[in-house]
């Protein structure tokens, strides 16, 4: 395959507002192990899913100029939130090929229903934006989406509270309205959500598939970088991970080893303006 070399040898850019975009990361690292990557979780201002759309754009393209500072040849929007209130705002005022972790876990949905009555689980900020329910509508009419806010969500995992019985109670309050709506997917429309996907799926039960955008986004990144001919070359170690944070809360390594399965040795703190 032809490779723009010098171009392929530069980084892959990744942002969140917080640590659930290590979950790309770490699927990242796994389908594309020779690619380096430069990742910032935004905690100083997390969450993003309760703040208004103007305001996410804002902190989204100041994401992506702090990466493009880093010399990335290409973006993944890791979080729901900052995809659907400014991933086409970045697409086109940034030259630079940019991945949203919504329209991959939109198509996954669309192969995976039977019955037509797909779920939706977000920040209140995605569910408002109406970003699953367009994008479903355009890739098959006929589509029932039912969608519900989990605020909290986010904040059991950036604590830790991955299971145990606070977790669940919290769940089966957020999912019951769903399954009274006979759906057969239900798709985690935020990067942390993942990380609760055992409470998750013990209170929809094994009969409603859990569709997220992980393994799908990472595909389409891989896809878009073969076509742009950025892919790096292969290599006998894996590349570089740099890891920049705006926050850095007590349980931080902890809680971003789990997230990326790996020992967190690069750990860089800046303060976004």
């Amino acid at each position: 395959m032809k490779t723009n070399r010098k171009s392929a040898l530069q980084p892959i850019g990744v942002f969140d507002s917080g640590l659930g975009g290590l979950t790309i990361v770490r699927e990242m690292r796994r389908i594309l192990p020779a690619e380096s990557i430069i990742y910032f979780g935004d905690l100083a201002r997390l969450p993003y899913g309760t703040k208004s759309k103007e305001q996410i754009q804002t902190y989204s393209v100041q994401n992506t100029l702090f990466l493009i500072k880093h010399k990335v040849k290409a973006v993944v929007i890791a979080c729901n939130s900052s995809a659907s209130a400014a991933y086409q705002f970045i697409k086109n005022h940034f030259n630079l090929p940019v991945i949203d972790v919504i329209e991959p876990a939109v198509q996954n949905a669309v192969e995976s229903t039977r019955s037509g009555r797909v779920g939706v689980i977000a920040t209140r900020a995605t569910v408002e934006s109406g970003a699953y329910e367009k994008g479903l509508a355009r890739k098959k009419s006929g589509i029932k989406v039912f969608q519900q806010a989990c605020p909290l969500f986010v904040s059991l995992v950036e604590e830790g509270w991955l299971s145990g019985s606070v977790t669940r109670d919290i769940a089966k309050i957020y999912l019951k309205p769903l399954l009274t709506k006979k759906i057969d997917t239900l798709i985690l429309g935020c990067t942390h959500y993942p990380m609760l996907r055992e409470s998750i799926q013990a209170v929809v039960g094994n009969k409603i598939r859990l569709v997220d955008s992980i393994s799908p986004t990472v595909h389409r990144l891989q896809q878009t970088l073969e076509r742009k001919e950025l892919i790096r070359p292969a290599a006998s170690h894996k590349g570089d991970l740099r890891i920049f944070v705006s926050d850095r809360p007590g349980n931080f390594i902890r809680l971003g080893e789990k997230f990326l399965g790996e020992k967190l040795d690069r750990v860089e703190l800046v303060r976004q303006k």
